[in-house]
């Protein structure tokens, strides 16, 4: 279509005054009226340093803010680990800030019939009758001797979390403090823990790196450290190897040198076959591993080594884990199970050597994340220890030291409620969910099992809840078991910013403070070898009645509890958490949320210690700055001390016999009954190495003859953005999506066999549920797979992610409906990788 000239300058005045209509006379654009005093230019603003929450990147940012409304964002420069840069997450936060679909005052149901489409019928309340009705509801269940049946569900978190999730829910009375890390982590942790003792997230030292083996993640996209990778990519790619193992095609891969797009759930398999490569042609590190006495190769194919023939050096049992594992898993026996050609396993092999030992070996919970994925995760994590690349230059890194105040004890504030043991609601401990977060029985959590604990009433009845900054009913697989759950329990209470799938089964919904621009809090973090304390503070003046979640929140509700004659709880806020720099206790909440930040952070920026890393000098320096971080990590800090049984790197894992053995003894029963009841195939001395698991598939490949991979945005923040219009429109930069629309990738050679052609529309159907979506042929997928993004798929969240709001209708459908629930019961981790969803495809 033609437009004159004269037409289109009509069409943009209409715009302009439309514009005018809907939000006010603008006032930096050439159309708006001009004052004839002021000058002419832009309008004076000033950046604001703060922290990104879009992913656990935990990006330190600045945010330029233009008469009191933020306007822009760009990395902090002041940061080590992201060197000044940021991602399109925090890009969206300024359309989440000012999202109309925000919750704007507290909201009651007046409805008490709870589900998916039931109208809650909401009607407005004053923050006062929200605060009495939380407090009667905790007083009723307090004196009633039912405090253990009162939950709290943290989603993403600040450091701030100590004030609601630990201090408010132990001082009350509760054991049921549940996070919601397992969700989307721990297997990952799981296998570095019980190699080298580490459970934490890793650190890379890309920039030294010869070799970067990426498995089973997008670090250009998500994970962590998103920011520093997308600026150092090409430097990185110029100097080093890029080798990235994923089923599907992601945007490392697309840049990367070679793709290994193995068969899901086969990462183990590949691992294996890698390792004996490196040990059959004498390719490992010696200087780290150690070498055979004689100083000949004994590593043969198919034969066994005598243990006592080898003087490891910083490494433990790698002899064992030869015998038992690694003698038989060749490149060729690998090749048929990961459908990788066993001269490609071959050549990854060589290229690490030749490279070592500044080889990165990044894993992600692509790999881990499975039935059976801490075995995977320890077989991947073990090439670090063959190639010597565990915190040495160029390689795999662990994290450096911050410095902020701990949480002040609690045990003076405990009563004799208070101080009663119970079991905890996600079962975690219990026979059939070790759950070990280093290595100690019932010490990690099992989220995602919460809702099958409130629908069992085990370990006991949940009768109120109170959740922040989380949407389990969409994030967590089983999904429709949170809505069932939900559905039943007595009192809920939602913290949040929209009124997500969550808040439709609230009693009670509470409008925060949206992180990143209003609220105050403090996050670790780290990257690039530095780790880092960064600062979120308010940048602009909430525009409604919104409440910092973490902090003022709690401590409204325990004014509320103090007036009701439990003063418990007020009192540890009161005495605790005073200015450091004048001394004062807070008088009101909005003291206690900076008061509270001040008193974490303070050994950052006051000065009285000295500690290697940034100098900063006062409270307004650390504002400005935003970030305080430490120095670079030195290398080789760790050999000779890994926090491992034997203090050294376990290739034979003594710590994780350790750990299992004392969980089966607590139950009275052998560890091969523990793993036979947690679903591991691994019997006897296997289970003590990293070896590879036949992949737990839901749905024979008969009935259900495609495999289903779950694979993330780099448009996701937090499952919080979908209702901005920037997400919908930009939603075709993820690989193979389109904008405003939710599809099925499918191989073209599959697409062929099924008749379909791009935009028809399927019915994929698995073991949990069945949908109808539009399909995309896409080359990205490995044939026998579909992939789709998570994030569509709301039916509720606001008027842009839904189809249809007000009628719960989805736009597509969400991933973690289709997936079933299930656990890598080990750690605790939640499956959602590794192949455990068969599907089937039908033409509609």
């Amino acid at each position: 279509m033609k437009l004159k000239r004269r037409d289109f300058l009509k069409a943009t005045a209409a715009v302009s005054a439309v514009a005018m209509v809907g939000c006010g006379a603008p006032k930096n654009n050439a159309l708006a009226p001009m004052n004839p005093k002021k000058a002419i230019g832009e309008e004076p603003g000033e950046w604001i340093s703060t922290t990104c929450q879009g992913c656990t990147t935990w990006d330190p940012i600045q945010v330029f803010v233009q008469g009191g409304r933020a306007v822009k964002v760009r990395g902090n420069p002041n940061s080590k680990a992201n060197c000044g840069t940021c991602c399109p997450r925090a890009h969206m936060g300024l359309q989440q800030l000012y999202d109309p679909d925000r919750v704007k005052v507290p909201m009651k149901r007046t409805n008490p019939k709870k589900g998916r489409g039931v109208d809650p019928k909401f009607v407005p309340i004053s923050w006062d009758e929200a605060l009495d009705m939380i407090a009667d509801k905790l007083m009723e269940l307090r004196n009633n001797g039912e405090a253990h049946k009162y939950m709290l569900n943290r989603g993403r978190y600040t450091y701030m979390r100590d004030i609601i999730y630990d201090a408010m829910t132990k001082i009350y009375g509760s054991p049921n403090n549940i996070s919601h890390s397992a969700i989307c982590a721990e297997a990952e942790k799981s296998g570095a823990f019980y190699t080298h003792g580490y459970w934490d997230y890793r650190d890379y030292d890309l920039h030294n790196s010869k070799y970067v083996l990426i498995w089973g993640l997008d670090p250009l996209v998500s994970n962590r450290q998103v920011p520093f990778t997308i600026k150092s990519f090409g430097d990185i790619s110029d100097k080093a190897t890029i080798t990235v193992v994923d089923p599907k095609l992601n945007a490392s891969a697309a840049k990367a040198h070679n793709w290994l797009p193995v068969i899901p759930g086969t990462d183990g398999a590949l691992a294996v076959a890698l390792a004996h490569v490196l040990l059959t042609e004498d390719l490992w590190y010696k200087p780290f591993v150690g070498d055979f006495k004689d100083s000949v190769n004994h590593f043969k194919a198919g034969q066994t080594v005598d243990a006592d023939s080898f003087a490891g050096k910083h490494t433990h049992g790698l002899v064992e884990w030869w015998n038992i594992e690694l003698k038989d898993k060749t490149p060729e026996w690998a090749s048929e199970i990961v459908g990788i050609p066993a001269e490609s396993i071959y050549k990854t092999a060589r290229e690490m050597a030749v490279a070592a030992p500044s080889v990165c070996v990044w894993m992600g919970p692509g790999a881990a994340m499975h039935v059976r994925g801490t075995y995977t995760a320890m077989a991947i994590e073990a090439l670090c220890g063959i190639l010597g690349s565990i915190d040495n230059i160029g390689g795999t890194m662990m994290k450096g030291k911050t410095h902020v105040n701990k949480m002040p004890k609690l045990d003076a504030y405990k009563d004799a409620t208070a101080k009663k043991k119970f079991k905890k609601i996600d079962q975690r401990g219990f026979l059939n969910f070790p759950a070990m977060k280093k290595g100690k029985s019932g010490s990690g959590v099992v989220t995602n099992n919460v809702a099958d604990g409130i629908l069992q009433k085990n370990p006991m009845e949940i009768k109120m809840g109170i959740g922040y900054m989380n949407n389990f009913p969409f994030s967590g697989t089983g999904a429709q078991r949170w809505e069932e759950a939900l559905s039943d329990l007595e009192f809920y209470v939602h913290i949040t910013t929209h009124a997500s799938e969550m808040s439709q089964f609230a009693d009670i919904v509470l409008p925060s403070a949206i992180t990143t621009f209003e609220k105050w809090g403090y996050l670790k973090s780290k990257g690039n070898l530095h780790s880092q304390v960064s600062l979120l503070q308010p940048v602009v003046e909430p525009m409604w009645d919104v409440k910092i979640d973490e902090t003022e929140i709690p401590y409204l509700i325990a004014e509320k509890l103090a007036a009701r004659g439990f003063d418990n709880l007020f009192r540890y806020y009161k005495e605790n958490f005073n200015d450091p720099e004048t001394g004062k206790a807070p008088t009101n909440s909005k003291e206690f949320a900076e008061y509270a930040v001040k008193y974490y952070t303070a050994p950052s920026w006051d000065g009285k210690k000295s500690f290697p890393g940034d100098k900063i000098k006062g409270l307004e320096e650390f504002k400005k700055a935003g970030v305080w971080n430490d120095a670079r990590l030195s290398y080789k800090k760790s050999w000779g001390k890994f926090k491992t049984k034997t203090h050294k790197f376990e290739f034979y894992s003594e710590t994780l016999k350790q750990a299992l053995g004392k969980h089966a003894k607590k139950h009275h029963v052998s560890i091969d009954k523990v793993l036979d009841v947690c679903n591991y195939e691994a019997r006897g001395d296997k289970a003590f190495v990293p070896h590879y698991e036949t992949p737990f598939r839901y749905g024979s490949f008969e009935e259900y003859p495609f495999t289903f991979i779950d694979h993330r945005s780099r448009l996701n923040k937090e499952g919080r953005s979908a209702n901005t219009t920037w997400y919908q429109e930009f939603k075709k930069v993820d690989l193979g999506d389109e904008s405003w629309d939710d599809v099925l990738k499918i191989n073209p050679d599959d697409g062929a066999k099924l008749g379909l052609k791009n935009g028809d529309m399927v019915r994929i159907t698995s073991t949990n549920a069945s949908f109808v979506i539009k399909v995309k042929l896409w080359e990205g997928v490995r044939p026998g797979n579909v992939t789709k993004c998570y994030g569509q798929g709301h039916w509720a969240y606001g008027r842009v992610a839904a189809e249809d709001y007000k009628n719960a209708k989805p736009k597509g459908f969400n991933n973690n409906e289709l997936m079933p629930a299930d656990y890598d019961r080990i750690s605790g981790s939640t499956a959602r990788n590794g192949g455990f969803c068969g599907v089937k495809i039908e033409k509609v």
